[in-house]
């Protein structure tokens, strides 16, 4: 918890024109991290399915088949292995709205598995399908670290059994060949690693451009989806189908939150990715967790969220939390030095048409994070737990715009300290 201690109601702890400093101490700290990534693997628009090396260990548990029927609605036409639970399933792998859009992608989360699917819709002459024949083909695997991998080659499947109902074989091999081995499978359960595993997060590949595509989206807002995934909010996006590219802001408003500070939980802001009202219950039980729906009526279920992000509108139903979509200084200097990076890293992969390496947005965030919980949690085992100007300077944090969220974010993570600010002192 926060306890502010300060002189007059107008003496501001920075003026306006004052700079605030320390950024290339986050430049210098994300570039430190960079060089302790892992190696980047290979561009993934060219991967199929095949065996990506020798040492891969895949983690599918299931692939399945979903249709559309005019009278039944989505049904679970064919799934591998047959002891593998499908119910509800239907629901996740093909959107609300589908039938009007062509191709569409779905990441999901279905109880400990994560999924992805792959949605095309076909024109057909036939009366009984009403001029459309629609499938999607997914498959589920314990983690989502390596999902998209196999993107192209449910793309492909989903295509030819359009083309070629009923005709499995294809399926069945690509489970078989990546199915997590029978004896393997209990010793490596806890060993598959999310963006909840620290450091590890960075290992996790992702679509080439996805966190460049993501800032050219949000600019500035992407401090403000920062500071409500670091406070550990229920953050849900919406958009009419296509879903898939709304999926892949869900991944990169999770990475926002890594951090490598050992004295404190990784898993600040799990990622549900696509939900539908059969999810409310569950969502209803949820602390924390950023997701993505195509279904309006959620914007309604206030009770279910704390923010909700229609295309660049941000949105909340708390007066205490409209204060804090409002940006900061320091918001629009981290934005411009987090351009600055990126214009100086991607000179350096420009020669490479297969690179990938978009570590300068996670490393400047995981450092960022690394650096403020470090701050603070040396500030409140201090003798005086004093949190200064000074402090505040070298997180990359506004005095002023910045004294909600930070009061917030203490009271969230049970870290006691006796903020400075320029209002009198009294419990916060």
């Amino acid at each position: 918890m926060a306890r502010r201690k300060g002189a007059t109601d107008r003496a501001p702890l920075l003026s306006d024109d004052e700079p605030i400093d320390g950024y290339s101490t986050y430049t210098n700290i994300s570039c430190q991290m960079k060089c302790q990534l892992g190696p980047v693997l290979p561009r993934t628009d060219n991967i199929t399915g095949e065996k990506l090396g020798d040492n891969t260990v895949y983690d599918i548990v299931g692939v399945f088949v979903i249709a559309f029927d005019t009278r039944a609605g989505n049904t679970v036409e064919w799934w591998a292995p047959d002891d593998l639970d499908v119910s509800g399933i239907e629901f996740k792998a093909m959107t609300s709205g589908a039938h009007r859009v062509h191709t569409d992608f779905i990441y999901f989360k279905r109880k400990d598995y994560y999924g992805l699917s792959c949605f095309e819709n076909m024109k057909v002459e036939n009366e009984e399908e009403r001029g459309a024949r629609m499938k999607s083909i997914g498959i589920l695997a314990k983690s989502y670290s390596l999902l998209h991998l196999h993107k192209t080659f449910l793309q492909k499947q989903v295509r030819q059994l359009l083309e070629r109902p009923g005709i499995y074989e294809d399926l069945i091999q690509f489970y078989l060949a990546h199915q997590t081995p029978p004896l393997m499978d209990a010793c490596l359960g806890a060993s598959y690693k999310t963006i909840c595993d620290g450091m590890h997060s960075m290992e996790i590949t992702h679509p080439a451009g996805c966190f460049s595509q993501f800032l050219n989206f949000f600019g500035e807002k992407v401090f403000l989806l920062w500071k409500f995934a670091l406070l550990k909010k229920r953050i849900l996006f919406f958009s009419p189908p296509p879903i898939g590219v709304i999926c892949y802001r869900v991944y990169c408003t999770s990475t926002l939150v890594a951090h490598v500070y050992p004295d404190l939980e990784t898993c600040l802001c799990p990622p549900h990715f696509y939900v539908n009202v059969t999810d409310v219950d569950a969502l209803a039980e949820q602390l924390s967790y950023v997701a993505c729906t195509t279904e309006k009526i959620f914007e309604t279920k206030q009770n279910l969220f704390d923010l909700f992000v229609d295309q660049q509108n941000l949105k909340v139903h708390s007066s205490l939390h409209e204060r804090m979509l409002e940006l900061s200084a320091a918001d629009k200097l981290k934005y411009n030095h987090l351009l600055e990076l990126r214009s100086k890293c991607q000179p350096l992969l420009a020669g490479d048409s297969d690179a990938t390496d978009e570590s300068w947005f996670t490393g400047f965030f995981m450092a960022q994070n690394t650096q403020l919980f470090k701050e603070l949690l040396v500030a409140s085992r201090s003798p005086e737990k004093l949190w200064t100007e000074e402090h505040m300077q070298r997180v990359g944090l506004d005095p002023h715009g910045d004294k909600l969220f930070l009061t917030e974010l203490v009271e969230r993570y049970g870290i006691d300290i006796v903020l400075i600010t320029d209002s009198v002192c009294c419990p916060a």
